[in-house]
Formats: structure tokens, C-alpha cells, sequence
């Protein structure tokens, strides 16, 4: 038996809320978890450009939604041609080891492995720690212009904007983008994954690697809550919103309300059989239909290769570690998982 130990604040979340349609959770926030009220609420309007996690303003200069769609494509193509590089053998690679980070080196090996160390060093999962570090990092890194990459190695088009950009404000600004644009991919993926281990592994070996994601994605949504500022749309949608309140959609809820789930807490991949993703009422693991994450092309082909290769190679959770943290910070997801050959496991 594995246990899920959630941060207290989630906890509580979970504890107090769970079913509950509106709530206030500050004196200046209210909290929905119905998913009536979340669909009108996200449906409302566009998020603005301080509510784009991703495309937030940086260093003080707004992202236009052409600009952000543009860095999009252009990393889009980075992991198409790392999709389309020859597939390794399960036995050919080693992903034992504490998940996620394993995973996630992996894959920024796989998909940025080419470009140079100053960029590379900012896929550190350890940059998430604060972002006085990880601005401290771009400074030092858009002072040196050095070559675009390693003698020979074959640079990504996301590292190539970089090595556009011509002076430090500009070469600052260009290194900022990588790192919103190409770690939350290998962040996201490799986080993923872990959850799938951790709720699920050993699999049936019948069971599609997608459907493992997706029910994954529901115990453990990447973003358990999605932001929007207060606005004169949201009381017209629910009277319990007030002009002067945000509000806070919570994904971590709604995926698992007792009246849209059957055995809500229960990791059951086979209920994607006749459910989809796309329509499953209250299923929120990459945004409403209204403005889909534009990220999710990306993230489950990746996740269904790693996962694959998780599988080819017999890999599970150390039967030793019946336990696993979900932090409050960053995307939802258990750290520090053990994963570990299953005739290693048996043993």
C-alpha cells in the first residue's frame, strides 16, 4: 500500500471541500470547485497576460499572445525532432533511480542536449527552489555570449532565438524565455510520469499508456488550481462572487467530486475507455475547451515515450517506500519516488 501525503494546505482542501461547489477560501478570494461555475467562470473571458503562467510579463515587458504563440511553435518543432530521433531500447537506457529527476534529465538530454551549458543549466529542477536564483543564473549567463553550442552538436531553434538576440537586456530576456518555454515541458513530463508510477505501478499490460496519463492527470492534476483576477464578469456568473474577489478554480477538486467520479480516489485507467478527455465534465488537467493549455500537444507524446520505456525496462516503485510527498509550490506532483527494476523490487 502506497500513501499520498498531501502539503497541509492541500490537505485541507481536500479534507473541508471536497464536493462543495462555491467556497470563500480568503477574505478577497473565493474558491469553485463545481464544475457548472468553473466552466461559465473560465468561459467568461481570456486569461490576461499577468494570469498566463507561462507568457506572464517578463522583466517588466509583456508577451504578446503572437509572441508566445510563436516561442510555442518554435519549441514544438524542438520536441518533434527529438520525437522522431531513433527510439531507444528499454534495456539500452536507465531510468531507475528518485523520480522525477530522473525523468526529467532524461528528457532534457533527449530534447535540448545540444545547446550550450548556460541554457541547459537553467532545466535545473533546483532553479524552482526561488526565482531570485534563477534570475541570478540568466544574469550571469546573458553576460558571457560565447558560441550557440558544443563543437559539432546540433543546437535547438528555442536555444537559437537566444543566440539571436544581441546585447545583455536582450540576451537576458531571450535566456528568460527558454526557460518558460522549454522547462516547463521537461518539468511537466517528467512529473507526470512520476505520478503514473506512483499511483499505478506496476501496470496491467493491457492498459494504453494514455489512459494511465489521463487517470494520473486526474488524481494529480499539473495545475491544481487555475487563477483569475477579480473582474465585473464573474459576480454576473455566480452571485456568490463579489465585484472585489478572485477567483480561484481548483482542478484538485473537481477531479475528484464523488458526483462525476466513480470511486473518485481510486486509480482505475480503465474508466478512459469509454470517457474522454475532452469532455469529461469537471476535467481540467490542461485548461477549459475555451483556451487549452498549448502545451498538451507536447506533453503526452513525450509522456507516452518515457513511459514506455518505463515499462519496456520493468520498472516500479521500490516496494520500500510506502510513502511520498506532494509539495504546495510548483506543479502538483510526489517527489523523491524510488523506481527500481521489478525483479529488484521482488527481492
Amino acid at each position: 500500500m502506497r500513501t499520498t501525503v498531501f502539503h497541509p494546505r492541500l490537505a485541507a482542501l481536500l479534507r473541508d471541500h471536497l464536493g462543495q461547489d462555491v467556497f470563500r477560501l480568503e477574505p478577497d478570494t473565493v474558491a469553485v470547485a463545481g464544475h457548472g461555475v468553473a466552466d461559465r467562470v473560465l468561459a467568461a473571458r481570456r486569461a490576461t497576460e499577468t494570469e498566463r503562467p507561462t507568457f506572464k510579463p517578463l522583466h517588466g515587458r509583456s508577451i504578446s499572445r503572437a509572441e508566445a504563440s510563436s516561442v510555442m511553435r518554435v519549441i514544438a518543432g524542438d520536441v518533434r525532432t527529438a520525437l522522431h530521433k531513433p527510439r531507444a531500447r528499454p534495456e539500452d537506457v536507465d531510468l531507475s533511480g528518485v523520480w522525477p529527476l530522473t525523468g526529467h534529465l532524461y528528457l532534457r538530454d533527449l530534447i535540448l542536449g545540444g545547446d550550450p551549458y548556460r541554457l541547459r543549466i537553467l532545466m535545473s529542477r533546483n532553479l524552482e527552489l526561488t526565482p531570485l536564483l534563477t534570475w541570478t543564473v540568466i544574469a550571469a549567463g546573458a553576460a558571457l555570449p560565447g558560441r550557440t553550442g558544443r563543437r559539432g552538436a546540433q543546437v535547438t531553434g528555442i536555444a537559437g532565438l537566444t543566440a539571436e538576440a544581441t546585447g545583455y537586456h536582450e540576451r537576458r530576456y531571450a535566456m528568460g524565455m527558454y526557460r518558460r518555454a522549454a522547462a516547463p515541458v521537461c518539468f511537466t513530463v517528467s512529473t507526470l510520469v512520476a505520478n503514473a508510477l506512483w499511483l499505478g505501478s506496476p501496470f496491467d499490460p493491457d492498459t494504453p499508456n494514455r489512459h494511465i496519463l489521463y487517470e494520473a492527470m486526474r488524481l494529480l492534476p499539473p495545475s491544481w488550481n487555475i487563477l483569475r483576477r477579480a473582474s465585473a464578469e464573474y459576480p454576473a456568473v455566480d452571485r456568490r462572487i463579489a465585484p472585489g474577489d478572485d477567483v480561484l478554480v481548483l482542478p484538485l477538486l473537481s477531479h475528484r467530486d464523488p458526483e462525476l467520479w466513480e470511486d473518485p480516489s481510486q486509480f482505475r485507467p480503465e474508466r478512459w475507455n469509454t470517457l474522454d478527455p475532452d469532455t469529461a465534465p469537471g476535467y481540467l488537467p490542461f485548461g477549459h475547451s475555451s483556451e487549452r493549455c498549448w502545451g498538451r500537444h507536447m506533453v503526452m507524446p513525450l509522456a507516452e515515450l518515457l513511459l514506455d520505456l518505463v515499462r519496456g525496462a520493468g520498472l516500479t516503485v521500490s516496494p520500500a517506500q510506502t510513502t511520498a510527498k506532494v509539495p504546495v509550490f510548483g506543479l502538483l506532483g510526489v517527489e523523491n519516488v524510488q523506481v527500481t527494476k521489478v525483479c529488484d523490487a521482488a527481492v
